[in-house]
C-alpha cells in the first residue's frame, strides 16, 4: 500500500466515530442544575453532566442554552380548600408570569396559560406571551363556592392539550392546597400521559401535608411522588402561603436558566424505560426532562 493510500485510509477511519453520530441516535434533555440554596448554576459543560438510560451511562456530547421556548400551564387551586390561599396566588403570580414571558435580544418568549381546578378544570387565561392578557386570568382567580379540587383531572386535560397542540417544550406548574382530592383518575393514567408529552411537573403544595385514606387522595400522592420525580420536576412544601411569592420567583429563575444537554445512544428498537441525569460536581442537584423529538417532515 502506498503512503498516499495509507493517509487516505487513516482519514476515513478517524472520521467513522463522527459519521456514526447521526441525528437518529442523538437525544437531548432540558436540565436544571441548582445549588444547595436552589439557585441555578451557570457555566457548566459536557463533563459536568452524567446521563444514564436504564442505568447505562451515555456520552454527553454538548451542552448549551435551550433555543425552544417553553409552553407553561399554571394550574391553580380554586376549590374551597384553597380559599385562604387565593389572595397570595393573585399577588405572587404577576411577577412569575412577567419573568417567564420576557426575553432577551433574539430570544423567543415563553407562552403561559392560567388554569383553575376548583370543580372541573377551567381555563382562566389562554396561552399567551402577553403579561397584560395573563393578568386578566390572574384577576379571575377566585374560590369556586362549594367546590372540591380536581387536581389530577387538570393534569390529565392539560397533558392532552399539549399532545393535541404538539407542544415541543411543555411545563406544568401547579399551586395546590393540601387536602382531599376529588378526581377519579388513577395515578398510572395521569403519570403515563404526563410522561407521554415530556412535561415536567412542578408542584407547590400549600399547608401541612395531608395524608387522606381515600383512593382519590392516594392517587394524588402517587402523582406528587412518582409523577414529579419521573417527569423531572420538583415538589415544594410551603407551610405558609406567604412563602409562595419567593418560591415562584426562584422557580422562574430555574426554568429560565436551564441547559439543553445532548447525548448519544446506540440505535435500538426498544426505548429506555428510565432516563436520569445527575450533576458530576458535589453539592449540585440536576433535574432533567427528555426533549420531544421533532417529527420527520415528509
Amino acid at each position: 500500500m502506498t503512503l498516499r493510500r495509507l493517509v487516505i485510509a487513516a482519514i476515513v477511519l478517524s472520521a467513522l466515530p463522527l459519521a456514526a453520530q447521526t441525528p437518529s441516535n442523538l437525544r437531548s434533555m432540558y436540565v436544571s442544575v441548582v445549588d444547595e440554596a436552589g439557585a441555578p448554576v451557570a457555566g457548566l459543560g459536557p463533563s459536568d453532566f452524567l446521563v444514564r438510560e436504564d442505568n447505562t451511562a451515555r456520552e454527553v456530547l454538548r451542552v448549551g442554552p435551550p433555543t425552544e421556548p417553553m409552553t407553561v400551564a399554571v394550574l391553580v387551586d380554586t376549590s374551597r380548600t384553597a380559599r385562604n390561599d387565593i389572595s397570595y396566588m393573585r399577588t405572587a403570580l404577576p411577577s412569575f408570569v412577567s419573568t417567564l414571558t420576557s426575553a432577551g435580544e433574539g430570544e423567543r418568549r415563553n407562552q403561559v396559560a392560567i388554569i383553575g381546578f376548583g370543580e372541573r378544570p377551567t381555563i382562566l387565561a389562554e396561552y399567551s406571551i402577553e403579561p397584560k392578557l395573563l393578568q386578566k386570568g390572574i384577576d379571575r382567580i377566585w374560590t369556586t363556592p362549594g367546590s372540591g379540587p380536581y387536581f389530577l383531572d387538570a393534569i390529565n386535560e392539560t397533558s392532552q392539550g399539549f399532545k393535541k397542540r404538539e407542544v415541543s417544550r411543555p411545563v406544568i406548574v401547579a399551586i395546590v392546597a393540601e387536602g382531599e382530592e376529588f378526581s377519579y383518575q388513577s395515578h398510572e393514567q395521569v403519570i403515563e400521559r404526563l410522561l407521554g408529552v415530556h412535561a415536567p411537573l412542578y408542584a407547590l403544595m400549600l399547608g401541612t401535608p395531608y395524608s387522606g385514606l381515600s383512593d382519590e387522595s392516594r392517587n394524588r400522592q402517587m402523582v406528587l411522588d412518582r409523577g414529579v420525580e419521573l417527569s423531572g420536576g420538583a415538589r415544594e412544601q410551603l407551610l405558609a402561603p406567604m412563602a409562595l411569592e419567593s418560591r415562584l420567583k426562584l422557580l422562574a429563575n430555574q426554568l429560565t436558566h436551564q441547559y439543553l444537554v445532548t447525548y448519544s445512544r446506540p440505535e435500538s428498537l426498544i426505548p429506555p424505560e428510565k432516563i436520569t441525569v445527575t450533576a458530576a460536581k458535589p453539592g449540585l442537584k440536576a433535574r432533567g426532562t427528555p426533549a420531544n423529538t421533532p417529527k420527520a417532515t415528509r
